[in-house]
């Protein structure tokens, strides 16, 4: 079912490290349209959202490709009291979705609920490929570079630079493709659950100057032990204060 809560004001913050030498593996440079961000947020606890993580895993197979969506699977903790504890869940994404909300003037958030281009979407079944393709109309207003080299010692390097003509701030996050659970308690007990796009760090914001200045990434990603290499990606957007998404980009991890 679905689950609604009052909302409440939140902020996001993070301070970032200096880190070592960079080798690059591999590199993309976003487009000059602007690439759709799709933001899942979903629970294990919660037995409405396995058809929305479905759909997220099956936008590539229905036609939308990552030159123009990069979506994101946000496993939020407020339903972990009901009985299980959802292994992706992190209490910054629960802020996040607030914030999202406050800035669409929501009382209420629940799971799942999808946003675009931080824009709730409640018809997400129905009009998300419309409303990805109007964004991919519009000219990208910020620019981003992402170079990633190989996971080692549980981190993987990345170099993220990105420049906006506005007042926007930088996101970096690690995802995991590929990832199921055997539930054993609350709403989805006994069921094997699948995900795709399941952000498993994340980083920001990283202040942009508004004046077309640029913000580089200082710390490397961090990998969950036991991830795969071919299932990870990195995704990098550009957001304003208001949850305007300015551009996205997505790099699966090479694996030559």
């Amino acid at each position: 079912m679905s689950r609604l809560l009052p909302l409440s004001a939140v902020s996001l913050s993070l301070l970032l490290a200096p880190w070592g030498a960079f080798a690059e593996a591999c590199s993309k440079q976003s487009p000059a349209h602007t690439v759709a961000l799709l933001e899942l947020y979903t629970s294990e606890g919660c037995s409405s959202c396995p058809p929305a993580d479905r759909f997220i895993s099956g936008l590539r197979a229905a036609g939308l490709d990552g030159n123009q969506v990069v979506p994101l699977a946000l496993h939020v903790d407020y339903w972990d009291y009901i009985g299980w504890k959802d292994p992706f869940a992190n209490r910054l994404f629960t802020e996040r979705q607030y914030w999202l909300s406050a800035q669409a003037k929501s009382r209420t958030v629940y799971t799942p609920e999808i946003f675009v281009a931080g824009q709730e979407l409640r018809n997400w079944r129905a009009a998300t490929a419309a409303a990805v393709r109007r964004i991919n109309e519009r000219p990208a207003e910020a620019q981003i570079n992402v170079s990633a080299a190989r996971p080692s010692g549980g981190s993987l390097p990345v170099e993220v630079k990105a420049k906006a003509a506005r007042d926007a701030a930088l996101y970096v996050v690690l995802y995991e493709n590929g990832l199921s659970s055997d539930v054993k308690a609350g709403e989805n007990r006994d069921v094997q659950l699948r995900h795709d796009y399941v952000v498993r760090d994340w980083i920001g914001p990283v202040a942009l100057d508004g004046q077309g200045g640029k913000a580089a990434l200082p710390r490397p990603l961090a990998v969950p032990a036991g991830a795969v290499a071919r299932n990870l990606g990195v995704a990098a957007f550009v957001q304003t204060p208001r949850g305007e998404v300015l551009q996205a980009l997505a790099l699966p991890l090479c694996h030559g």
